[in-house]
């Protein structure tokens, strides 16, 4: 016997919106906003890992610890560019005034 989480999801966010509870109100306009991203997690049935997201986020976690010294965020974004892509750096990343 399976659960439709669309409809229980709909029923739930409906009452959350009735209610005079702000936050609770906040949480279900977010869920409404992102309903079709999260009912693919339920369609998929786990049967898509999410361990190359998890390793991607790991890098990004590390370039970016490693780029408190640098002084602008462009510079950290070609750092990250750099190390997750393998890309070019661009043709003038200084500015010399």
């Amino acid at each position: 016997m399976g659960c439709d989480w669309s409809a229980f999801l709909s029923v739930w966010t409906e009452r959350a919106l009735r209610s005079r509870m702000e936050p609770m109100k906040k949480v279900a306009r977010m869920l409404r906003a992102h309903e079709e991203l999260l009912m693919n997690w339920f369609r998929a049935k786990g049967e898509v890992s999410s361990g190359a997201v998890e390793g991607l986020n790991n890098k990004i976690r590390v370039v970016t610890r490693r780029s408190y010294g640098f002084r602008t965020y462009k510079a950290m974004e070609m750092a990250l560019y750099h190390n997750l892509g393998k890309l070019p750096e661009p043709e003038c990343s200084h500015r010399f005034c």
